[in-house]
């Protein structure tokens, strides 16, 4: 094989980047921009866009029923790296949240896992009681299931499936194929794990829920063939998963919150 088909990466990634960038993906961290957050009257301000982790903290405030304001962040137009919202998350990831209860000591959470099970213990709901050590920690092992596994993994593959430059068709396809058979094999987990059970914990609705059911949800559209990934992925093949998934789906505070921060306005 010739050394132009094999791929030979330079000595530096740096020797990659383009010479001006010109979208939200760059190699450093910080601010882009002076601007403060807005706030609202309420101790809860949620800082948020309706993608499937921003979802996943509206879906568990509409549950729990207590007051909040919610501030929509538009990533496209890069409000994340507003000065005031990397104050709060450092990161420049949405979402993230504002505990005001006490004004003079705010509470700053981010990471969506992290705000779930911040607001669950806060409020005392949809996470198993503190001393229970069996049913937190089983609560825990499916929480980081998804954070580490099925939320990162379904993202990257809906990058390559609507998302990467049309011409890159190797990459494309690698991507695809890659992706989207750790997609399916994260589905079969959660799908044989479900087998007798309402919900993750067994009769018990819990954040891991909320966490799992909003990428489950999420359907990409590839722009080529019009196929959504849920149709692509046959996810139909899951039956635990879909009775799983439309039980949460019908519950009215998950159709609430499902439709906070917009995507589009």
């Amino acid at each position: 094989m010739s050394q132009e088909n094999v791929f030979t990466p330079p000595a530096k990634i740096e020797e990659m980047y383009p010479k001006e960038f010109v979208g939200m993906n760059r190699p450093t961290a910080g601010a882009r921009e002076q601007k403060e957050l807005p706030v609202g009257k309420e101790d809860i301000q949620l800082y948020s866009l309706a993608t499937p982790n921003g979802q996943k903290v509206s879906i568990l405030l509409e549950e729990l029923g207590v007051a909040y304001d919610a501030h929509r962040i538009s990533i496209n137009e890069g409000e994340q790296f507003f000065s005031g919202f990397v104050d709060v998350n450092p990161n420049s990831k949405i979402p993230a949240l504002v505990d005001r209860s006490n004004p003079d000591e705010p509470i700053n959470v981010f990471e969506s896992g992290n705000i779930l099970m911040y607001l669950a213990d806060k409020y005392g709901k949809f996470v198993p009681a503190k001393d229970d050590v069996r049913k937190r920690t089983e609560l825990g092992n499916w929480l980081m299931w998804h954070m580490a596994g099925q939320g990162p993994m379904t993202g990257n593959f809906g990058h390559f499936y609507s998302y990467a430059p049309e011409t890159e068709i190797e990459a494309r396809t690698y991507g695809v194929r890659r992706y989207g058979m750790e997609v399916q094999r994260l589905m079969s987990v959660l799908d044989k794990h479900l087998e007798g059970k309402q919900y993750i914990l067994g009769d018990d609705y819990t954040v891991a829920d909320i966490a799992c059911f909003a990428w489950w949800n999420l359907k990409y559209r590839n722009k080529e063939t019009k196929i959504d990934s849920h149709e692509f992925l046959s996810f139909n093949q899951y039956k635990n998963l879909t009775a799983w998934g439309e039980r949460i789906a019908a519950r009215p505070a998950v159709q609430r919150g499902m439709k906070v921060c917009p995507f589009f306005v």
